[in-house]
């Protein structure tokens, strides 16, 4: 390897399943280019919290190493996902006096106003995954993006606050670090997910991104350039597989192979007689049965999407519409469902436009994994090296501090959304 090669890892970590994407940063500009993907199953998760340590680290270091051997590298660091209902955003405000008249406003300035805006809106048992400042205010000037090197006495900030809480965050990391790998920066993964399939004119117009994956759906709105509003249901796929399961009278594996191979979102013409293969025995059930399970549980998930839309404002009020993303958005006919149910514009994103072996990853199950891959591509260099690929063989160094490490990249990566 050679050593002034910069590698990005990110690794998302699902309740049913990790996946994991290694890219090599091309040239000056750092151009990712995908050199190894890798999945793995995981257990020991409930409702995309750590239930149990060994599980997911076992997953993490399946999946890592698949997408290693695959890539010829080693990881040591990666930016990583949380997920969960914990995840919540509130809105902050606050105000500091920034010195004399003359004087410029500084980083020190905006990091200080953070924490007056965030304390006593936080409680003690969370932690602050990131800041999104919506505006600045500088002496009655209003509207203000980026104050830092204008002049002025007083600013104020308007901002929205990302935080989970903090023995979540701890156990994902310690799942991590068992695996021996550097969760160095953590990130909401319907974040990260929007990262990899919005384009920044939906990010300005008003979208949101749903992340439906296999226990847990997450709804992330913006507006203005802006992370609005984050929530997460405890409802995702694999909901659907169990109810098939219930209804169909029939094994959870079965139930599953129904959902990916027949199920679909809307209504189909007709009525069929469905037959799945099982361990060499051929299981038949009706498409009426399938259709009316499938559609009660959509009809579930996406009134309680819709009230997610609701308590952000924006409910029917996206010119962008809504992206769909996670595995279960690969259900036949989703997108008209959601289009239907959500009187909003809908399609399903798929992480597209890398190089390498990135055709594999080219899924909507990918575009979490995609987005922390591509976070981590934008810290590379910035963290003393941590956005690297390094060796594995050698003893990594426990995370001891692990919260202050856990900051995410959601203010930064906002504008760098994909044209």
């Amino acid at each position: 390897m050679q050593e002034n090669s910069r590698y990005a890892v990110g690794i998302d970590i699902g309740t049913s399943t990790i996946r994991c994407v290694v890219a090599h940063l091309d040239g000056a500009g750092g151009h990712p280019s995908v050199v190894g993907i890798g999945k793995a199953p995981n257990t020991g998760m409930r409702k995309g919290v750590v239930a149990n340590l060994q599980g997911p680290a076992a997953a993490i270091d399946a999946a890592l190493g698949e997408a290693e051997r695959m890539s010829g590298y080693q990881v040591d660091y990666a930016t990583v996902s949380i997920n969960g209902s914990h995840i919540v955003s509130v809105k902050a405000d606050g105000m500091i006096a920034v010195g004399a008249m003359d004087h410029e406003v500084s980083r020190e300035d905006l990091s200080r106003l953070e924490d007056v805006a965030t304390t006593g809106k936080v409680p003690a048992n969370r932690e602050i995954l990131e800041v999104v400042p919506h505006s600045y205010i500088l002496d009655g000037q209003d509207n203000i993006k980026q104050p830092q090197g204008m002049t002025g006495t007083r600013l104020e900030i308007r901002a929205n606050v990302v935080s989970a809480l903090a023995p979540h965050l701890q156990n994902l990391q310690k799942a991590a670090d068992m695996a021996k790998v550097d969760a160095h920066t953590i990130v909401p993964s319907v974040l990260a997910a929007g990262r990899a399939v919005l384009k920044e004119p939906q990010v300005e117009n008003g979208v949101a991104v749903i992340d439906i994956g296999s226990a847990t759906t997450g709804v992330a709105v913006f507006e203005e350039g802006d992370l609005q509003y984050v929530g997460i249901i405890p409802v995702g796929g694999g909901n659907i597989t169990n109810d098939l399961a219930i209804g169909l009278k029939t094994d959870p594996e079965i139930a599953e192979q129904v959902k990916l191979k027949h199920a679909v979102a809307t209504g189909r013409d007709g009525s069929e007689g469905i037959s799945v293969k099982h361990e060499n025995e051929i299981h038949t059930f009706s498409s009426d049965d399938i259709d009316e399970i499938v559609e009660a549980r959509l009809e579930e998930l996406f009134d309680a999407i819709n009230k997610e839309l609701k308590k952000a404002g924006r409910a029917g009020q996206l010119p962008s519409g809504v992206v769909l993303v996670g595995g279960t958005s690969n259900l036949k006919h989703l997108a008209e469902f959601a289009k239907q149910r959500l009187g909003l514009a809908a399609r399903v994103g798929k992480p597209i436009g890398f190089g390498g072996v990135a055709e594999e990853a080219e899924q909507p199950e990918y575009a979490a994994a995609i987005g922390l891959m591509l976070i981590d591509a934008e810290g590379a260099g910035s963290n003393g090296g941590k956005s690297g690929v390094h060796s594995r063989k050698g003893d990594v160094k426990a995370a001891k501090d692990s919260l202050k490490k856990a900051s995410g990249h959601v203010s930064k990566f906002l504008g760098k959304f994909k044209v």
